[in-house]
């Protein structure tokens, strides 16, 4: 809000500079955005009077002007203006004067051979806005020649560009600021109690019928007769364009004049053109939300569409304005205007914000309305604009109807408990200088007082320390509802620069969780491995087995919670198989939900796909993708576990329908269960569109979590090595196929006990001169010891016991 300092000296005691003011105003909470100071646009500049004036003997649009600017001595000034001509008062820029609105200083000068000693001015020569082409012409008589114009053109003012937060309402508001300013300042408040007016007793035309209350708690409308529409006084149109307020009429500029004074909107309809939309003498005012169909052409000119949403005033039910918005075209004051009705009302603020919302347009009404306009000065900024009508418009009132269904004005204001304890508590000690205090009993009661509250003592509380009863004004019924508020209050006008600065005690170096820590290991682990991380959406259709349904959702398709990760990776394969982009490597990591008989469970879980070429360039492969085979999809799991010192064992398994039943794993860790590794099925491969290798992985992170422990994730350990060389031997013997190589491993791996270092399958062969049922294996063992280099008679009575322990455990056909 733009806020004249002229106008505001006139409401408060202002002992400051304007920029010492708006320094305190930014302190407390008002930021002063821009500082104009007018008084800089005319300095120099004098009222002058044209003595004469001749054309110019060598330019036909120029004039030669006698000037008298009282000093005794005569200007000869040449003018370009049509407008000039003898016996007028105008603004003359002497020679030396700086113009910064047109970046001009004026010097003597020549123009066509005639001499020019200063400058006849306009006014946008001199910052104002005008219609005027041409000189500014005083209509005042018997001007001091010589005197500063800048009091007549109201240049010799400071404006104030201030920003007020989304909860001070008051504070759109003339008044609203200037009891800011006192507060803050000490200055003494001189707020003008409007004139009373008289109000004729007898019925009229008009009546009220406010169909929604609680949208419209309170409509007083004025019917105001003889009126005379004409230019405002050169006072109020200098205040409303100090404002930013464009002057139009004297009765439209007292309606904006009262909304910048007391933040009260008002709307004057032309008396006349309400009678023909309702089409009858008699006059209904009405306050109703939109019916389907309904349209209104505003000031602006535009027709718009409505809503339901939208709140209109009617008369006789046929719309004339956008509450609390905008007026309608059709019965906007005009200069033919003899008959006027005055409204006056509150609105609701969500009502106002959602009607203003729906068509798009905002307007200092609406800005007002949507933070709350003061319920309890709503008569006192009708009457303010009722004498000024009657004022400068002559209009003589003739009925006034009110429709009013607030709450008893006791209830306008409430009572806060405020304890000085707390008040301490969250403020903090202030700087006294070279000491540290806190903030006393009058304190409190100086800066609560200066802001309109009424304290009154409710004795001490357990510390022994005052606790007052305060009464908010109305003015301050919307912000100040709790202590805390108060306390606020209280910080903000003491000032906040007096309070100490303490800073927090020096922090210890700060770390992260142990999950969290492996949970980016795992991540990091995974990317080395060429895996892309993703991130779904957890809410996915529904239907599927104990899914979790939302009561509320905002869409049927994300209606439901995952139950798992793979079907998301799937989709996401197929995505972008689709899209061109090719076979995707992803992992992703999230939550899971499902319903079981003792309620709703949640975990973390960790899935992947994979499917794509691992490898990086195919001019190896003369330009051919290679797909990924089974065993390379496990290599990316076991050197991920690898890396994470976990023994994973794989179990075949057959639970999931969407994998291949015979190429699908179970994976356990001491002998809790891990998850599920496996190709996907070949029909979920045809209906979804995707190639023949594509392996999918999903962990229960919880599980994988507790399987590791602490010190090995966040100390990393040396590992010592043997620098002694390695004795291997290799196995090779007839196995039944039902028995899992990792079940061979184990017997191998526990009959080698401590010299036995690695075990590894290299050959797998079933076929021709191997016996039905079973398939030929073959192991290389790695003897090692970490303090000699082991022998002959060392190492084979360990194999011996390896080949014997196959034999008992599985009755394999040794080979080897």
């Amino acid at each position: 809000m733009r806020i004249s300092l002229n106008w505001l000296r006139e409401l408060v005691e202002i002992k400051l500079s304007p920029e010492e003011l708006a320094e305190t105003l930014t302190m407390a909470g008002f930021e002063v955005e821009e500082i104009e100071d007018r008084r800089t646009w005319a300095n120099g500049v004098v009222i002058g009077k044209v003595l004469e004036r001749q054309p110019h003997p060598n330019a036909d649009k120029l004039s030669v002007c006698q000037v008298d600017i009282g000093t005794g001595e005569t200007l000869n000034i040449v003018c370009g203006a049509a407008n000039v001509k003898a016996d007028i008062y105008v603004p003359v820029a002497t020679t030396g004067t700086y113009l910064p609105k047109i970046d001009l200083k004026i010097k003597p000068a020549k123009l066509r051979g005639v001499p020019s000693q200063g400058m006849i001015c306009s006014l946008k020569e001199l910052g104002l806005p005008t219609d005027v082409d041409g000189i500014h012409i005083f209509t005042q008589e018997n001007l001091p020649l010589g005197s500063d114009v800048r009091p007549l053109l109201g240049l010799d003012d400071v404006i104030l560009d201030l920003t007020a937060t989304a909860n001070r309402a008051d504070a759109l508001s003339m008044v609203g600021v200037a009891r800011e300013v006192a507060a803050l300042t000490g200055g003494k408040l001189s707020i003008p109690e409007p004139a009373e007016v008289s109000i004729p007793k007898n019925a009229g035309n008009l009546a009220l019928k406010i169909a929604d209350t609680q949208a419209c708690p309170a409509y007083i409308g004025t019917v105001i007769e003889q009126v005379k529409i004409a230019p405002s006084p050169e006072w109020l149109q200098q205040r409303l364009r100090a404002a930013g307020v464009r002057p139009i009429s004297n009765v439209v500029d007292i309606t904006n004049y009262v909304l910048l004074e007391w933040g009260q909107p008002l709307h004057a309809f032309d008396g006349d053109r309400l009678k023909s939309v309702a089409a009858g003498e008699n006059l209904s005012i009405g306050v109703r939300f939109v019916n389907n169909g309904e349209s209104l052409k505003t000031l602006d000119g535009q027709t718009r569409t409505l809503t339901t949403q939208n709140l209109l005033i009617t008369a006789n039910e046929k719309p004339v304005a956008l509450a609390g918005v905008m007026g309608g075209e059709e019965t906007e004051v005009h200069a033919g205007t003899q008959s006027l009705v005055l409204e006056a009302a509150l609105f609701d603020s969500v009502a106002i914000r959602r009607s203003s919302r729906s068509v798009g347009l905002r307007s200092e009404a609406s800005g007002r309305y949507e933070r709350g306009v003061n319920r309890a000065e709503l008569e006192i900024a009708n009457r303010r604009a009722l004498s000024l009508i009657s004022e400068l418009a002559s209009g003589i009132i003739v009925q006034q109807e009110i429709a009013d269904t607030r709450p008893d004005p006791s209830t306008w204001s409430r009572s806060i408990a405020l304890r000085l304890e707390r008040v301490n508590q969250i403020l903090g000690p202030i700087d006294l200088g070279e000491d540290t205090g806190e903030l006393q009993k009058q304190d409190v009661e100086r800066i609560l007082t200066a802001l309109g509250c009424q304290l009154t003592s409710s004795g001490e509380d357990s510390s022994h320390q005052p606790t007052w009863s305060v009464s908010v004004p109305p003015y301050r019924y919307r912000d100040l509802e709790r202590e805390i508020d108060l306390i606020e209050e209280i910080a903000r006008l003491y000032g906040y620069n007096k309070f100490c600065d303490t800073l927090p005690e020096k922090a210890e170096a700060g770390y992260l969780p142990l999950d969290e820590e492996v949970i980016r290991k795992l991540r990091a682990f995974l990317r080395a491995e060429g895996l892309t991380e993703l991130i779904h959406y957890s809410l996915v259709k529904p239907g599927e087995d104990r899914n979790i349904v939302l009561s509320n959702p905002l869409f049927v398709e994300y209606s439901a919670l995952r139950t798992d990760l793979i079907s998301g990776l799937i989709d996401a394969f197929q995505y972008n198989l689709e899209q061109g982009n090719g076979a995707l490597n992803g992992f992703e990591i999230g939550q899971i939900f499902w319903q079981e008989e003792d309620g709703l469970q949640e975990t973390e879980a960790l899935a992947g796909i994979m499917g794509g070429d691992i490898s990086v360039g195919r001019w190896s492969k003369s330009g051919r993708e290679e797909p990924i085979t089974w065993f390379e999809a496990k290599g990316i799991l076991e050197s991920v576990f690898r890396q994470l010192s976990l023994q994973i064992e794989f179990q075949p398994d057959r639970r999931d329908d969407r994998l291949h039943p015979g190429r699908t794993a179970s994976l356990w860790i001491r002998g809790n269960r891990l998850g599920i590794f496996g190709q996907l099925h070949p029909q979920l491969r045809r209906e979804k569109g995707l190639p023949d290798s594509v392996y999918v992985f999903q962990l229960d992170l919880d599980v994988l979590l507790d399987s590791l422990g602490e010190d090995e994730i966040i100390v990393s350990r040396f590992q010592p090595y043997s620098t002694y060389p390695a004795s291997d031997r290799d196995i090779a013997f007839f196995a039944p196929v039902k028995i899992s190589v990792v079940e061979i491993e184990k017997v191998i791996t526990k009959a080698g006990k401590d010299l036995l270092e690695s075990v590894e399958l290299f050959d797998e062969y079933r076929g021709e001169n191997v016996p039905e049922g079973q398939r030929s294996l073959a192991f290389r063992l790695i003897y090692r010891a970490s303090d000699r280099t082991l022998t002959e008679a060392e190492v084979e009575p360990v194999h011996n016991k390896v080949r014997e322990a196959l034999v008992e455990k599985f009755g394999v056909n040794l080979r080897s």
